[in-house]
């Protein structure tokens, strides 16, 4: 095993621009192109291998193939041969739907899916750009609903101003948006579970409003109001700094300003590398690739070792 680029999967979006092309290189067809997925095991989305002797090979045939090397023995114990995370890139152009995703044993039940829980790093933000984070007061299940009903579900919602390198952690059960202008990584649990409750009255290219789902959203939703979705973390050049460690990921920010190695073999697990800002080169003391803003490299667990070159590079590392 030897670090591993994907083959990106790129999405389709109402909302979606062309950043993703002009920023990253992505290789979009279309104006309305949204999300990349960079590391995929949602069924029917798995991502393809892009580098080395593996290439054309899918991510479930290496899991198959080699699970305790490519995923760790303790996240396949505890996962089996699903991967964990899904690991995207996202373009803004417009506001996106107000949503809510629903939580491990609600998505069990109704999908037999894993719940979604999700982090959002800001990349870039236009001026003025807001994302919808929660409630701006607790309310009720009826006050929802009233709201809902009446067209003024925003007048209850909380807006937050972003800038480059803001840092939200989604729990399920909260309502959100990302709003337009704003481009982020995402990580989350593998889940394409996601419940619609307001769309603005939008309708896509064919006329049509978008599916809501406002009675399965009812009983997912958490109506508290909780600051609890602000990331605070350190960002001190060449070290590892801790951003998010919740049950599903932990995601750590490398602020590198020059060369750069860690010992990987001690957390038993996959390591993803997201670069969301400059250039340089990644690689397993073996294997070494070439890295810019907006592109991910995937270290299988048997890679024990990060090496990194580089004159100006931030990295966001995940694993289990």
């Amino acid at each position: 095993m030897y670090p591993i680029k994907f083959k990106p999967i790129l999405k389709e979006r109402l909302w979606g621009g062309t950043k993703l092309k002009t920023l990253f290189n992505k290789p979009i067809e279309s104006d309305i192109t949204g999300e990349s997925w960079e590391v995929s095991g949602v069924p029917g989305d798995i991502s393809v291998v892009a580098n080395g002797a593996l290439e054309g090979k899918s991510l479930q045939e290496l899991i198959d193939l080699y699970p305790n090397e490519l995923l760790g023995k303790h996240v396949h114990q505890r996962f089996g041969r699903d991967f964990p995370i899904l690991i995207k890139f996202i373009d803004a152009r417009e506001d996106l739907s107000i949503q809510v995703h629903p939580n491990d044993k609600l998505a069990k039940e109704r999908h037999n899916s894993f719940g979604k829980t999700e982090m959002w790093y800001v990349l870039h933000a236009d001026a003025g750009a807001e994302l919808i984070v929660g409630f701006n007061k607790t309310v009720t299940k009826e006050e929802y609903q009233q709201h809902l009903d009446n067209g003024t579900l925003t007048d209850i919602l909380n807006y937050e101003k972003v800038k480059d390198g803001d840092t939200f952690f989604i729990n399920t059960g909260k309502v959100h948006a990302i709003g337009k202008g704003i481009i982020i990584a995402e990580i989350q649990q593998t889940s394409d579970i996601t419940y619609r409750v307001y769309d603005f009255n939008r309708r896509d290219k064919n006329g049509n409003l978008r599916e809501l789902h406002t009675e399965l959203a009812l009983d997912a939703i958490n109506y508290e109001k909780k600051n609890d979705f602000k990331v605070q973390y350190s960002q001190n050049a060449n070290e590892v700094n801790k951003v998010v460690n919740c049950p599903y990921f932990i995601t750590n920010l490398l602020p590198l300003t020059a060369g750069f190695e860690k010992s990987l073999a001690q957390d038993d697990s996959f390591h993803i590398y997201m670069c969301v800002k400059g250039e340089g080169t990644i690689g397993d003391g073996t294997t070494e690739l070439p890295i810019k803003q907006g592109e991910t490299v995937l270290f299988p667990a048997s890679c024990h070792k990060l090496e990194v070159k580089t004159k100006g590079m931030d990295l966001l590392e995940v694993f289990i």
